[in-house]
């Protein structure tokens, strides 16, 4: 597919384009977003978030009111968060808070403190990570997934892009897949990164990620295979990010709050770990009649190295 090609279809109906987010998404969108966001665009985020019952019963002008924005404001929040429109948003909360009316928990999260015993970091962690995969499995857009499922499955070649912690998590995706006889590799160096982006056609993919969507260092190789045409997919917690503009599909993760002693790249993990195994499976699940001989010859030729040895006197 060429650039100019994909760009046409970049700029694609209202139709082809990501659904806006579900309710029980809205929380984590907000958790994901607001440390981007401008003070006031935070405090009608926050707003929505917190009170979803309250909120969607205000006219736009009313929310603007509550929160000590303006309607424009309001308006661009509710844009950046995935809706077209206050109306839509408002849908959504009305949604939202009929579900917390039927019994869903609202979340709960604590920072870790340097004090924490270790038995607290262990419950608070748990919880972290339980929450982040919730928010990452209400967010991650199916269609969007299925389509990557589908590069995936048809790709003659795949490259796959990330730097420090987003490069284990795209080891970790490249080996799987080897495993299932796809053609996969992890690249860390961005140099040589790039050099394989250039060898890249119609019929290969490139996925490529970031958490926070502009690391130049895995946007460059995925912005080269754009060009060469291949098919692009970028995993990250920013889809509005500078990643989102060479990406044929766009897998949405979520994180917990970053603090002193838990940094985004932590965070983050968790949650590309979810996406990359829904990716796995789904590969699977399509070739499964050459990916389950695969694996099996894969256990096999390590069988030996998890034999129990024999004790000698």
């Amino acid at each position: 597919m060429s650039s100019s090609v994909k760009e046409t279809f970049k700029g694609a109906p209202a139709e082809s384009r990501p659904a806006p987010p579900a309710p029980a998404a809205l929380a984590a969108k907000v958790r994901t977003l607001a440390p981007t966001m401008t003070r006031s665009m935070q405090r009608v985020a926050e707003t929505v978030a917190s009170d979803p019952a309250g909120c969607a019963a205000l006219t736009v002008t009313g929310l603007a009111e509550r929160t000590g924005t303006s309607e424009a404001t309001v308006v661009r929040t509710s844009r950046l968060l995935g809706y077209p429109g206050y109306r839509d948003l408002r849908l959504a909360l009305a949604a939202l808070a009929a579900q917390q009316a039927a019994g869903a928990a609202p979340a709960v999260t604590a920072d870790i403190a340097v004090d924490d015993s270790l038995a607290d970091v262990v419950a608070k962690l748990a919880q972290e990570e339980q929450q982040c995969l919730a928010d990452t499995a209400a967010g991650l857009d199916v269609t969007q997934l299925e389509a990557a499922v589908s590069a995936l499955v048809g790709a003659r070649r795949i490259d796959v892009y990330g730097i420090g912690a987003s490069h284990v998590v795209g080891q970790d995706l490249a080996q799987k897949l080897l495993r299932i006889g796809l053609i996969a590799h992890a690249h860390a160096d961005p140099h040589l990164a790039v050099t394989n982006a250039v060898q890249l056609r119609t019929g290969d993919v490139a996925l490529a990620i970031t958490h926070s969507g502009r690391t130049t260092d895995v946007i460059e190789p995925l912005r080269v295979a754009f060009d060469h045409g291949a098919t692009t997919i970028a995993i990250t917690g920013r889809p509005d990010g500078e990643i989102a503009s060479y990406a044929d599909h766009i897998l949405t993760t979520s994180s917990a709050r970053e603090s002193e002693l838990r940094p985004a790249a932590m965070s983050s993990r968790t949650s590309q770990l979810l996406v990359v195994d829904c990716l796995f499976i789904g590969v699977a699940q399509r070739t499964y009649e050459t990916a389950a001989p695969a694996l099996s010859a894969s256990y096999e030729a390590l069988a030996h190295r998890h034999s129990p040895r024999t004790h000698q006197r």
